[in-house]
């Protein structure tokens, strides 16, 4: 089983039952055990600001699953949750991204690994620190706990933890 850090994220119609209708999705794939999630948290969006906020989390797991077979399974889920006709109160996006497959490194048009941007993006480190603050990534010999204090103070205001 390899640990593998996942962050999760959603910004329209009513994220916070979509990011755990999905975290439960995820706890419920074949090859998927021992899912610890962090707290939700509401972010601003990067790069394309004329958008809501988003909601962020992120999610430890272990798995059996090849690399590129958990990514067809999370790919699978976004999909799912972008069929708007499935929803009541209007449409709903999920965004799930692979953070880190336990050590590998690997550079695919697919599937970049560690996730390239992740060191730059307090809505990534944030909710990881809360539940893998000590996750080394090999590329970078440094822990999520480090790369969150070297982000900038003006990257961490855009992160508001959310009650419950």
């Amino acid at each position: 089983m390899t640990t593998c850090l996942l962050s999760l994220g959603s910004n329209l119609g009513n994220c916070i039952d979509t990011l755990n209708s999905a975290i439960n999705d995820i706890k419920s794939l074949k090859g998927v055990e021992d899912v610890v999630c962090a707290s939700m948290y509401q972010t601003k969006p990067v790069g394309y600001l004329e958008q809501d906020d988003f909601i962020n989390t992120a999610l430890k797991i272990k798995t059996s699953l090849e690399p590129f077979i958990l990514l067809d399974n999370l790919q699978a889920l976004e999909q799912k949750y972008k069929r708007v006709r499935l929803f009541k109160d209007g449409p709903r996006t999920l965004d799930i991204d692979i953070i880190a497959y336990g050590n590998v490194c690997q550079e695919d048009k697919r599937l970049i690994l560690p996730h390239p941007r992740m060191a730059q993006r307090a809505f990534v480190l944030v909710p990881l620190n809360e539940i893998a603050s000590d996750f080394v990534f090999a590329s970078l010999n440094k822990d999520v706990a480090t790369l969150l204090n070297e982000l900038p103070q003006s990257e961490l205001d855009g992160v508001r933890k959310l009650n419950g």
